[in-house]
């Protein structure tokens, strides 16, 4: 999450587009940015795991089986003039590659049902237009945060069940065939720089962008007063 804030305000400064993919060490649960910290007693199977916050919205993530993404584009690009432009191409070209490997998945068209009242705590038991679906379960899932200078899309890929979330299916759980999730991301990845018109430049983080990562760890996303914070 450290990271991902470093690359918006990249972004915000020079100009430039980033996309990252990365999974977590171990199983961890990840609070939208309004979601009320003593809700995650909702959530039985997860109560063991190390929690964090991000800065994007929506509901909780339980980061085990599953790919990670983030998106940063400067405010004044053309990625960022409307919010749903990301979340469409994005997902579009997703659901494209899970085609070609056999799978029917298509975009949430409604709510999935009736959504009033308490949302469910984990963003993969919500439904929102937009989202991807293989029939009726989630299988991916995007939020947004913008600041003065980027927008920052976070977003989750749900390859296979997880013991701290047992009640939520991904790809593999639903194909007689499990989909190798490394050359799913590198399909993925490039029908992405297809479709957003950019041409990717594989680059690590500078010593001075590691230094302004852990001091965020340190400061905001690593600090019980952000993680507790509503």
């Amino acid at each position: 999450m450290a990271v991902d804030e470093v690359l918006m305000e990249w972004s915000a400064g020079t100009g430039g587009c980033a996309l990252r993919f990365y999974r977590w060490q171990e199983p961890t649960l990840s609070l939208g940015y309004f979601q009320a910290y003593e809700d995650r007693k909702r959530h039985a199977a997860s109560l063991e795991c190390p929690v964090v916050r991000r800065t994007s919205g929506g509901g909780a993530i339980l980061h085990d089986a599953e790919w990670t993404y983030s998106v940063v584009v400067p405010l004044g690009d053309r990625l960022a003039a409307g919010r749903l432009f990301l979340y469409q191409i994005i997902h579009t070209t997703l659901i494209e590659v899970l085609r070609e490997r056999g799978v029917a998945a298509s975009l949430c068209e409604g709510s999935g049902g009736n959504m009033t009242g308490r949302l469910p705590f984990l963003c993969f038991q919500r439904r929102a237009p937009g989202d991807v679906l293989v029939g009726r379960t989630k299988v991916a899932g995007s939020a947004q945060r913008r600041s003065s200078g980027a927008v920052l899309q976070h977003g989750s890929v749900l390859m296979a069940r997880s013991p701290a979330a047992p009640e939520l299916d991904g790809l593999n759980d639903l194909m007689e065939t499990p989909i190798e999730p490394g050359p799913l991301i590198d399909a993925w990845r490039e029908k992405l720089g297809r479709g957003l018109a950019l041409t990717w430049k594989k680059q690590p983080l500078s010593a001075s962008e590691r230094r302004s990562t852990a001091d965020l760890v340190e400061a905001k996303f690593g600090a019980e007063a952000w993680i507790r914070c509503r």
